[in-house]
């Protein structure tokens, strides 16, 4: 996985990338990363990257030019790019997006925004994709760059130590994860349950399953009203809507 991050506050990006899962797909060389400070491709002795907006109002915009400069010299030895816009007027990022995303032969450049934001040409000029981490506004595009970047490369195979982790996470079959538990066995009074000690592989793998359709009826149940479930998780599903309807009616 190839990505290059465009941003006026490189070392928001650098402090991400030096730590963890991603820092270990570097070093593995599965993930080939370079950050570029926009400054460095703007005009003048001060290198101003922003200005202000045309038609008046509050802040200041990102300017285009060091950001198409940026994009050519890029293009100069990479010549497929996949351009990403962080914006919350994007459509929304999922688990699906991180896989394809983990599976990109392009060249992924993600450009920040910051202030008011970016000058419109950039995303129409570019045909630049725009993608939201969520309903909200940030302060900058740094952090939903690398929202985006770790959720996609901790499925590159490899990455994690364990290669079935990525396939029993959240969302990875439109349902969410089974509870998890360690030693000790009693925490507070709080015990494990009996059979995740059982040394019974098949109905630890039931119980697992169990739980994940129980946390997303519960937590998240428009996800079960989204997919079609298989005819032995239906039946998983109506044990546990009997057993809140016992639990309700005692």
């Amino acid at each position: 996985m190839q990505c290059d991050v465009l941003t006026l506050f490189p070392a928001s990006i650098q402090a991400v990338t030096s730590q963890s899962i991603v820092k270990r797909a570097q070093e593995k060389g599965l993930l080939h990363l370079k950050i570029h400070n926009i400054r460095d491709y703007a005009d003048g002795p001060h290198f101003n990257a922003d200005d202000t907006p045309y038609g008046g109002g509050e802040g200041m915009v990102m300017k285009a030019e060091p950001i198409f400069r940026a994009i050519d010299v890029l293009r100069k030895d990479h010549q497929d790019l996949r351009i990403i816009l962080p914006s919350p007027q994007g459509i929304s990022f999922t688990q699906g997006h991180a896989q394809a995303l983990s599976n990109e032969s392009r060249r992924l450049v993600f450009i920040c925004g910051h202030y008011e934001g970016i000058d419109e040409r950039v995303r129409s000029t570019l045909f630049a994709e725009e993608i939201s981490v969520g309903d909200y506004v940030l302060t900058g595009g740094e952090l939903p760059a690398m929202v985006m970047i770790d959720a996609a490369v901790r499925l590159i195979p490899g990455v994690l130590g364990d290669p079935l982790s990525a396939q029993h996470d959240s969302f990875m079959d439109s349902l969410l994860d089974y509870p998890h538990y360690t030693r000790p066995n009693k925490v507070r009074g709080a015990a494990v349950p009996e059979i995740l000690s059982s040394g019974n592989h098949e109905a630890i793998r039931l119980w697992r399953r169990k739980e994940a359709l129980r946390n997303t009826l519960v937590k998240r149940p428009d996800l079960l009203n989204q997919q079609t479930l298989s005819e032995k998780d239906q039946l998983l599903l109506d044990e546990i809507l009997h057993e809140q309807s016992h639990a309700t009616s005692s």
